[in-house]
């Protein structure tokens, strides 16, 4: 890991910090909570790192470190986990197997709205930027300059910073300060404050004063490309559209590796530092890693015991009591002070009803495992393969089912019903299952700035850490309950149909484009020397594309929207080096945050007659496009890189919360064989009339 500076004598303690303030006599309870957010909404745009818009100020969730402590106010067995054991065990084969556990946002469920407890749970963060301006007089300052107030009880929305000096006579309120919301960032992920009074000089000292007073003057009104920066003391001046662009970098400083969510500096950074505005998109790009939880095997749980015990003998209070015995291994002989040893002081393992399998795990987990390497952690990142996690979900979901619901399976919380087909209303397809209940967890592992973090042959240091010492205990993670089906196609006839798909023109021509679209649009760290290995292949597309033109037939009659539905494709080829067999299948499902989860609308669904119609209404309306024949022709030629055919938001493409490929690979001549094409999976659009 880079080395790291960080100053432990001014350590950020939101906790310490709210408790203090309540007990003041003017003190208020509400003093340090600014807002609220969904979990949801936390993981995906305004994570660890990210800066969150409040109504009148901006904030950054602050990294794992700071977490702790509010996490440290619940006794350690009481703490909320996400159980999903193949998600845990694929985070610490990416992040080390330090990591206990996975845990929700720390939140507290209070009793009444007059109920204290639970005051100091939430996520920590900090105000940033730390650079504010007065909204009626343009002084460009740092938060000491400005007064804080949130002192309406139940009202955090109306906390923000005020301009006293500038409070006219007779005026009750004070004017408004806000965020000057220029930022410096580079690819390394490192994140800075704009140097405004290094700026206004040409980073020269002022020859007035030490520390001169600024003014932010925005002719636009919008703290834009006109705004300038204005030094009262001597008079220099200086417009930030001299940052902006490709000529601003050359007059940017170096950067120097801040990371203000982990409130510390790396060291020797020599990226390029580039201009950025809070609210722009590619300011935090979350990267994670998500499961559909699955019944496990035996030997995979008592992998997950093992490896959960091997995390538990780290703890002091657990070495404690096993310094009373004569060795480690006499604990074995006591299975009962064993489980009351775990129980007590180890968060989040599910330990076996009996005591063999626990006695045996003990034993197993007391031999050291593999010692870990930094290298081995950064070749890891880079040989991550999503499908990793997907395969032993197709193994699993390959089983036979019963035809009437059932409960769980297990602790996974899933129940298939297996559905019968009879007869050729459902030409190809093989299996029809109805997934009456699924959880669905994403853990998050990390995330990166500018770019979007490249899975493949991207650069390991780019994924910025989440704890100052990159090896946190513990990580994130979300958990929806929903419903949904499942189609599995015969494979026999996909192998036929996907060969005679290489071999075509239109094949090639998608191979030209992937090569244009990974030079173009990868990040800039990323290397791209093996294009062919991006492109999905033909399956993925036939699959991809049906998966979407169902889901805009079923919106229409599951209850949903259409953008509540999302898909889990399981399509790919063979890969006998992996060991890998082929699959050909999809999942259509929805979920929700809440513990009931949904309604049924899409098991009713999957009835194999209601569901034969749905079919054959979606592959109708796929036949045609009301944007045909530009559409229904399109090719990616010359330098043209769109990863897409005859597919557009007219009839195939859906939206970003329900596509997994952000709408790439995706082109109804493989499910259809268009006018002027043969390539159809299901024929042609009058086998569907």
């Amino acid at each position: 890991m880079t080395d790291f500076t960080h100053d432990p004598d001014h350590e950020i303690d939101i906790v310490d910090d709210q408790v203090r303030v309540a007990a003041q006599p003017t003190g208020r309870r509400n003093f340090s909570k600014v807002g609220s957010a969904r979990p949801t909404t936390l993981f995906f745009t305004d994570g660890p790192g990210a800066i969150k818009d409040m109504p009148r100020f901006t904030v950054l969730p602050l990294g794992y470190d700071a977490w702790d402590r509010v996490w440290s106010k619940w006794p350690t067995t009481d703490r909320p986990v996400v159980p999903a054991p193949r998600l845990l065990a694929r985070v610490r084969w990416l992040l080390g197997s330090q990591v206990e556990a996975l845990r929700p946002y720390p939140f507290f469920e209070k009793s009444n709205s007059w109920d204290d407890d639970g005051r100091t749970m939430g996520v920590p963060a900090v105000v940033f930027p730390q650079w504010l301006r007065c909204t009626k007089c343009g002084r460009l300052a740092r938060l000491s300059a400005f007064t804080y107030s949130n002192s309406v009880p139940g009202r955090p929305d109306r906390a923000g910073f005020v301009h006293e000096e500038c409070k006219t006579a007779g005026s009750k309120t004070a004017p408004s300060a806000l965020p000057a919301r220029y930022l410096l960032v580079c690819l390394q992920g490192h994140l800075d404050e704009f140097p405004y009074r290094e700026w206004v000089h040409g980073f020269a000292p002022c020859p007035k004063a030490a520390n001169p007073a600024l003014r932010m003057l925005d002719p636009g009104g919008t703290a834009g490309s006109s705004a300038r920066v204005e030094c009262t003391q001597c008079g220099a001046k200086r417009g930030m559209n001299e940052a902006q662009g490709e000529a601003g970098k050359s007059n940017l400083p170096r950067c120097r590796g801040r990371h203000p969510h982990l409130d510390g500096y790396d060291a020797g950074c020599d990226a390029e530092l580039r201009l950025m505005l809070v609210g722009a998109s590619n300011l935090w790009f979350p990267v994670s890693e998500s499961v559909i939880v699955m019944p496990e095997t035996q030997a995979e749980e008592k992998e997950t015991l093992v490896a959960d015990l091997r995390v538990a003998l780290t703890h002091e209070e657990v070495v404690a009591d096993l310094a009373e015995e004569d060795a480690p291994e006499d604990m074995a002989k006591k299975p009962r002070a064993l489980r009351r040893m775990l129980s007590k002081h180890a968060e989040g393992i599910d330990l076996p009803e009996t005591d063999p399998p626990l006695v045996a795990a003990f034993l197993e987990a007391l031999t050291p495992g593999d010692a870990e390497e930094e290298g081995d952690q950064k070749q890891r990142l880079l040989d991550w393969d999503p499908l990793d996690l997907r395969v032993p979900e197709w193994r699993t979901l390959q089983n036979e089912r019963p035809t009437m619901p059932q409960q769980p399976y297990g602790k996974s919380g899933l129940v298939l019903t297996e559905r019968v087909l009879e007869g050729q209303r459902l030409p190809r397809v093989d299996r029809l299952v109805a997934v009456d209940q699924l959880r669905k967890v994403q853990a998050l592992l990390g995330f990166t700035r500018i770019d979007e973090f490249s899975r493949v042959d991207d650069a390991a240091d780019r994924l910025v850490r989440l704890s100052r010492d990159g090896k946190p205990k513990w990580t994130v993670a979300t958990e929806n309950r929903g419903e949904g089906m499942l189609i599995t196609f015969d494979e026999s006839a996909i192998a036929s149909w996907e060969e005679k798909i290489l071999g075509t023109q239109l094949w090639k021509d998608y191979g030209a484009a992937n090569h244009r679209y990974y030079l173009n649009h990868l990040s800039a760290t990323a290397k791209v020397e093996e294009s062919d290995k991006r492109l999905h292949p033909p399956r993925f597309w036939l699959l991809h594309t049906l998966s979407h033109v169902l889901m805009r037939e079923m919106a229409m009659h599951s209850g949903y929207a259409s953008a509540s539905l999302s898909e889990r494709l399981y399509a790919w080829s063979a890969d006998e080096e992996k060991g890998r067999a082929p699959a050909a299948g999809l999942m259509i499902c929805t979920t929700a945050p809440d513990s009931d989860g949904t309604l049924g609308g899409l098991v009713a669904l999957s009835d194999p007659d209601r569901f034969a119609g749905i079919l054959a209404s979606a592959l109708r309306r796929a036949g045609r496009c009301s944007s045909d024949p530009i559409c229904g022709n399109r090719v990616p030629a010359n330098s043209e890189d769109f990863l897409h055919g005859a597919a557009c938001h007219s009839c195939a493409m859906a939206s970003e919360t329900s596509c997994e490929n952000a709408n790439r690979a995706l082109d109804r001549r493989m499910l259809l064989s268009l006018p002027g094409s043969d390539l159809g999976f299901f024929g042609g659009p009058g086998d569907w009339a």
